[in-house]
């Protein structure tokens, strides 16, 4: 994909996280991260463990505040929101998927890609028809009714992958998202992923140990002792 003009959509500026280990000492996690991204792009976070990949991927997604420095997303600055606040803008704006698919296990498919949509108070009628056709687009047109332990690992990152756009968000962060799946169905979610991003024309983060996932993202940055080493560009310029 080459990009003539870039938007920025979010800015990342200094982010520090430090986890308190006692009265004396600080676990610094992140120190002092800057990074932009970009509407469009697809985006690999890759290092080794314990480096801070999902940390920064947290806190780029507003679901954890940094000891220092800010975010802004979509010309917000989200940390100066108060919690009740920050949960609204993040429930419409950023959409998540995480290595285990964090399905509610009481509801159908169906019902679990429609949550985030109703929990926005959304007209419901327009969730679900938006949820049923992302369930076909991950190729679960059969399997919508179905409880999460009625689907394979693979059916349900695909809809977690689903719930994750139902309400249009400007950002898609996924944590490992096929860490917990055959290379099968691995290769499969990969493609998938892929393929929609690129249709929705979504921007898409994603933190990953998968070096052929890393390498098909427009840009890839790697994190080493709390800072960004590297970072190469593929297709995104």
């Amino acid at each position: 994909m080459i990009k003539s003009k870039q938007k920025t959509i979010l800015s990342a500026e200094q982010i520090h996280k430090s986890y308190s280990m006692g009265r004396f000492l600080n676990l610094n996690v992140l120190k002092g991260i800057d990074l932009e991204i970009f509407e469009g792009e697809i985006l690999a976070i890759v290092g080794k463990s314990g480096v801070g990949k999902s940390t920064f991927l947290h806190i780029l997604g507003a679901l954890d505040r940094p000891t220092r420095g800010r975010v802004i997303l979509d010309s917000v600055d989200v940390f100066s929101m108060e919690d009740i606040k920050l949960a609204g803008f993040r429930n419409q704006r950023v959409g998540f998927v995480f290595q285990f698919h964090h399905l509610l296990p009481e509801f159908t498919a169906l019902e679990n890609v429609a949550m985030p949509g109703l929990i926005a108070r959304m007209n419901p009628e327009d969730v679900y028809a938006n949820a049923e056709n992302l369930l076909i687009e991950v190729g679960l047109k059969e399997r919508m009714d179905h409880k999460p332990r009625e689907l394979s690992g693979g059916e349900q990152q695909r809809v977690a992958f689903a719930r994750s756009l139902v309400n249009d968000p400007l950002l898609v962060l996924a944590d490992e998202p096929s860490g917990n799946l055959d290379l099968a169905n691995s290769n499969s979610l990969h493609e998938l992923i892929w393929e929609l991003v690129r249709e929705k024309n979504k921007t898409f983060v994603v933190v990953t140990h998968n070096k052929e996932l890393a390498t098909q993202a427009d840009r890839v940055i790697e994190l080493y002792d709390g800072k960004i080493k590297n970072e190469s560009k593929n297709r995104f310029t």
